[in-house]
């Protein structure tokens, strides 16, 4: 895409209402001199019909920046379990239905895999941070974590299937991890980790 004149951002949109999510987003960015802004009240987001996590963090991007008329940021994250050829991947967050809460999440993929074999039980987070300003330029970014899936959950902390995604080489879940360290080493914090580098040199 052609490069366009950017202005200095001031403000940038967050494009969910998940309080979890915006939390992380939050505490990721805190450095930079940005007002975040949530959705409006009457916003009704897009159908995430896409078949990729890039696909679905743009559409949620555009959607709210055609809304809003300012720069928004758009996050699409899915859980990959080799075991289960991918799933529950980008249908991670209804994966037990539209309305599935993280319980129910997590006990549909502890279901399906109550026969595998701990060193089978391989997956990944990804993240895809997407950028989009209103004149239509967007810029995408990828974090990803590999780890494993327990056989049950562990842990009080995080959101989600933190409570059964393990870091082997730590000994604990995403769970049983405080927000700073959680930061460090998962799919969301490696994506905002470089997005706050490329928001750097629009703040400044």
């Amino acid at each position: 895409m052609a490069a366009a004149a950017v202005a200095r951002l001031t403000e940038l949109a967050i494009a969910t209402r998940n309080r979890d999510k915006l939390q992380e987003i939050a505490h990721a960015l805190a450095g930079l001199p940005l007002r975040l802004l949530e959705p409006p009240a009457d916003y009704t987001p897009p159908e995430e019909t896409g078949s990729t996590c890039e696909e679905n963090a743009l559409a949620k991007a555009r959607a709210l920046t055609i809304n809003m008329g300012i720069p928004v940021l758009a996050d699409d994250s899915g859980l990959f379990v080799d075991a289960l050829d991918g799933l529950p991947g980008i249908h991670s967050s209804r994966f037990a239905g539209p309305s599935a809460t993280y319980a129910d999440n997590v006990n549909k993929l502890l279901a399906m895999m109550q026969n595998v074999e701990t060193d089978k039980r391989s997956a990944k987070f990804v993240c895809i941070m997407a950028l989009v300003w209103p004149h239509g330029r967007f810029e995408l970014v990828r974090g990803e974590c590999s780890g494993q899936i327990t056989t049950e959950p562990y842990g009080s902390g995080g959101f989600g299937y933190d409570p059964v995604f393990l870091i082997p080489r730590l000994g604990r879940t995403f769970a049983q991890m405080s927000l700073a360290e959680k930061e460090s080493l998962s799919h969301r914090g490696r994506a905002l980790a470089k997005l706050a580098q490329r928001l750097k040199k629009y703040t400044s």
